[in-house]
């Protein structure tokens, strides 16, 4: 009997010190096991931590800061201070000239190849990309693709064995966690800043074509694109991007992409090199902005040879439902049809004039933003 009790005892001893290293050392691994008996995960850790050095010495080395340099050519401009010659000034005269331009920014390591995650709009049209790792090695980047309707952008580094930052799609966040910003800002060096999650699935900023941010009060400042929010944990959980407008005075409110989003670019670039999404064909708005309450979206335009002009769809049609489902809005709708693969078939039922109508057709690739400029 005594034998029996002290292997009990020795066996709830071992999986208490178990328990208590994973919690420590592997607090992904905890929150898979309990998630595969339908448990939740464990809280944010924050409520328990004085310091988030351990946080922050987790995520730090596999942050980067990003130098993005880029050839302009312009042509001299005479200005004409005369009046009577007023006519002529604004004229380009003389050789062109090139300067360079140079864009700062951060980025993260996100495989142990050296893939590194960024913002589209901090590399665009660059013709030389250098990463500074926190240890003080330099490296070069070659863009592997981008996404501008995300501002996502996959960069490769030269050589391996690189620091990185695992992409776990399912690690938990929620409004009120603690969130830390790892980035470059106005050039200074590797800093962090510290706040809490305010918000997420902000989609109506109008700044990108598919919008799910998450929103924090962590400061985030011009160099800052591209760098990495983490949680309590030194877990990844968006990517830096953006923050709302100095002009609106508003403090504490910038903008990180998902980590889940992040994942499927990544995961698209490195297999297609591009984002694959399905396509309609058709611009739209909400129909809320018609009709007040009322849900859907209202075609503003058909793309010609597009799958909706195929199928006989018209601006001032009113788009109810697709296969089945309501459509609640544009962002609704904009999410449903990029999930959906290219040459899928779908139904699309709606109004035209009052008219209940039914169109089937074959969803396209969507094509690439077209460039300004």
């Amino acid at each position: 009997m005594f034998r029996i009790l002290l292997f009990i005892i020795q066996s709830v001893a071992f999986g208490l010190a178990f328990a208590f290293l994973l919690l420590v050392f592997a607090p992904d691994s905890v929150d898979r096991l309990r998630s595969l008996y339908g448990r939740a995960p464990l809280p944010n850790r924050s409520t328990l931590l004085a310091s988030y050095s351990p946080a922050v010495e987790r995520a730090a080395p596999a942050v980067v800061n990003i130098y993005a340099n880029k050839i302009i050519t312009e042509r001299p401009v005479r200005l004409i201070p005369n009046p009577y010659l007023q006519r002529f000034s604004g004229l380009s005269i003389g050789p062109p000239r090139q300067r360079l331009e140079q864009s700062l920014g951060s980025g993260v390591i996100v495989t142990p190849q050296g893939h590194l995650l960024t913002n589209h709009h901090l590399i665009a049209g660059a013709d030389d990309i250098q990463a500074v790792l926190p240890d003080g090695r330099t490296a070069r980047a070659q863009l592997v693709g981008s996404d501008p309707e995300t501002d996502l952008a996959v960069l490769k580094l030269e050589g391996e064995g690189y620091p990185f930052l695992r992409l776990d799609p399912t690690v938990p966040f929620r409004v009120g966690d603690v969130a830390l910003a790892i980035g470059n800002p106005f050039g200074m060096g590797q800093s962090v800043t510290l706040g809490i999650i305010g918000a997420t699935g902000r989609n109506q900023l109008n700044l990108l074509t598919y919008e799910d941010f998450i929103q924090t009060d962590a400061a985030i400042n011009t160099g800052n694109s591209g760098g990495a929010l983490i949680n309590a944990d030194g877990r990844l959980i968006g990517i830096n991007t953006a923050i709302l407008g100095r002009g609106t005075g508003a403090e504490g409110i910038g903008f990180a992409i998902p980590v889940r989003i992040a994942a499927m670019v990544l995961e698209q670039i490195l297999e297609h090199g591009y984002v694959v999404r399905g396509w309609l064909g058709i611009e739209y708005v909400d129909a809320a902005g018609l009709a007040p309450g009322m849900r859907g979206v209202a075609v503003v335009a058909v793309h010609p040879g597009g799958p909706a002009a195929s199928a006989g769809l018209r601006p001032g049609d009113l788009l109810l439902a697709l296969d089945g489902r309501e459509i609640i809005d544009q962002h609704d709708l904009r999410i449903r049809e990029a999930s959906l693969a290219p040459g899928a078939p779908v139904e699309i039922g709606g109004l035209r004039g009052g008219v209940p109508f039914r169109a089937a057709l074959t969803l396209a690739q969507r094509p690439p933003p077209r460039r300004l400029g």
